[in-house]
């Protein structure tokens, strides 16, 4: 046992309690970790050594380790990062006093054997009788029974907010992925139906909150409950494969299985000419899983607030949410403010309702990148979208729609490391989310990755989900490109960017900067004309993106790239 700053680490059952005695749940790699810093003495750990401790022999990227530090920070209450200090050279240390639990060591004393090799024990325990009942001794069995009596109090409390089903349930819910049928009557239909089975199967056995049957087991469970023992589940994906002149067009639905009731039903469409035919796959997969894993998450993590802040699930609450969501992938200045306008009455008529504050902060956030905000507003607008999210991340946890808008505060922030964990876990609950791909992408790009953040944008745009998130991560693609210098391939990702919302004047401003360094002046001109017309008043001093916690690396990239577009045409001041 383990003591320092107030809390206890009982390293034999695997728990960290605080002052209450109350345990504080971690997963167990995060344990582990703390188990590390509390025993190493105070001496700093290199990333390379947490990383090979806590993940033996598994290759794992540093995002894993900034999770596990950033859990350890919250379960500790270390927002200032007092306990837990990152030290020069990129290593962490716990940056308090561990001693041994006094009790523990108390215990060690009176048991130590004297000098005639006997344990000492205290008189009234020495002169109790040793019965033994069950094969246990008195102590064991009086144990056992005030533990019993623990539990059954624990249960008694928690009872009136906890579901029978959620209170008892030992794994987590099972989703039999069926084996899409094939419906196409077409030659290649029977393959491209297995395959998209396949990625689907992957896509989900990743949502860290179920458990997954695989096709075979629950095809067979699903024919006959015999034939597959164990498979039984809580949910089935069911789905046809259909084929037409012009398209791919699969269609599934999430199926309660003790109930057959029908809990989300989604149809995603691929044209019939795609030649790359993994791509198709991929998207025909992406685009009903990204839909049916967040209908999962709704039903799995459902709010812990007032019941008046459930209403945005149905009726007018979630229409607001859905044109908001919709109004922050594919934004205009006009499409900003009749959006804020609509969320903030939704949000008077109901003013506790917690997923169209998270909405609104969403929104809010985009408009701060956007520069919508004077520089006033943007800080009282920040102030309060943080405190809105560290609020529904108390009520909701895991609920996609929240992580996502965490995310995309912490991108707006320029706090790029905690972004890249956020979002990473916003795509544990949907592994096909664009949105938080694109975050991820920029997190990187701000971090001097470059190569990372363009294998990231590309494996959004191979999922393209969702849809009205597309040009973002078109747009990320070409910036990554045009800050490593491959002007020529930045071109097509940008136009296509471009071609679906010209809404933001920064896209034409990174287009001119490449058309100049390929020798295309007359372009380069009248992009940064069109640029101009779009965001009035840009000059080389302000049209850089806010460079706060930006590598070296990346505003040294800016640089050039700010200075081809001077050279294009761009405003001195």
């Amino acid at each position: 046992m383990l003591r320092f700053a107030g809390f206890e680490l009982d390293q034999q059952r695997a728990e960290l309690r605080g002052l209450d005695g109350v345990a504080i749940k971690l997963r167990p790699k995060t344990f582990e970790m703390l188990r590390l810093f509390a025993s190493s003495g105070g001496r700093v750990l290199s990333k390379q050594e947490l990383m090979e401790a806590v993940w033996p022999n598994v290759h794992v990227g540093e995002d894993s380790l900034f999770q596990c530090i950033r859990e350890l920070r919250t379960a500790l209450g270390d927002e200032r990062r007092q306990l837990i200090k990152l030290a020069s050279g990129g290593g962490y240390l716990l940056a308090t006093e561990v001693v041994a639990a006094p009790e523990v060591t108390a215990q060690a004393e009176a048991t130590r054997p004297d000098s005639a090799g006997r344990s000492e024990l205290p008189a009234e325990v020495a002169a109790a009788p040793q019965r033994a009942m069950f094969g246990l001794s008195r102590q064991a069995l009086v144990a056992a029974v005030a533990g019993l009596c623990v539990i059954v109090v624990g249960l008694a409390v928690a009872a009136p907010v906890l579901k029978p089903d959620l209170l008892f349930r030992r794994t987590p819910p099972r989703l039999a992925v069926m084996p899409i049928v094939d419906a196409s009557n077409d030659p290649r239909g029977a393959v491209m139906a297995a395959e998209v089975t396949g990625r689907l199967t992957d896509g989900f056995a990743k949502i860290q909150n179920i458990s997954v049957v695989a096709p075979r087991l629950a095809a067979a469970a699903g024919g006959d409950s015999s034939a597959a023992p164990g498979t039984s589940s809580d949910f089935e994906l069911r789905g046809e494969l259909q084929h037409s002149d012009q398209s791919w067009t699969l269609r599934a639905r999430i199926i309660k299985a003790g109930t057959g009731e029908v809990q989300s039903v989604v149809a995603a469409s691929v044209s019939a000419d795609e030649a790359d035919a993994p791509l198709a796959q991929s998207r025909l997969a992406a685009g009903v899983g990204h839909v049916l894993a967040r209908r999962l998450n709704e039903i799995l993590e459902p709010s812990a607030s007032s019941s008046a802040s459930r209403k945005s699930s149905t009726g007018g609450d979630r229409v607001a949410v859905e044109q908001a969501l919709a109004s922050i992938n594919q934004t205009t200045r006009e499409r900003f403010g009749a959006a804020q306008a609509m969320l903030q009455k939704a949000l008077t008529d109901d003013p506790d309702n917690v997923d169209l504050a998270v909405a609104l902060a969403s929104l809010q956030m985009r408009g701060i990148q956007m520069v919508w905000f004077s520089p006033e507003e943007a800080v009282t607008v920040e102030a309060r979208a943080n405190a809105t999210l560290e609020q529904a991340l108390r009520a909701k946890p895991n609920s996609i729609p929240v992580l996502e808008a965490h995310c995309r505060f912490l991108s707006a922030t320029n706090h790029f490391v905690e972004s890249l964990v956020t979002c990473a876990k916003a795509l544990s609950f949907d592994p096909w989310n664009g949105s938080a791909l694109y975050l991820i992408g920029l997190g990187q790009i701000y971090l001097g990755r470059f190569d990372d953040a363009l294998a990231t944008f590309r494996q959004a745009d191979r999922y393209d989900t969702p849809p009205a998130s597309r040009w973002t991560w078109l747009l990320g693609a070409g910036m990554a490109n045009v800050l490593m210098g491959r002007d020529e391939e930045a071109l097509p990702w940008l136009q296509r960017s471009i071609a679906i919302t010209p809404g933001t004047g920064r896209s034409h401003f990174l287009l001119a900067a490449a058309y100049r360094r390929t020798s295309r002046f007359e372009e380069a001109r009248a992009a940064i004309a069109e640029g101009l017309r779009l965001r009035p008043g840009t000059t080389r001093l302000n049209v850089w993106p806010p460079m706060k916690n930006a590598s070296p690396v990346c505003i040294a990239a800016w640089e050039r790239v700010v200075q081809a577009e001077v050279d294009a045409g761009l405003p001195e001041q």
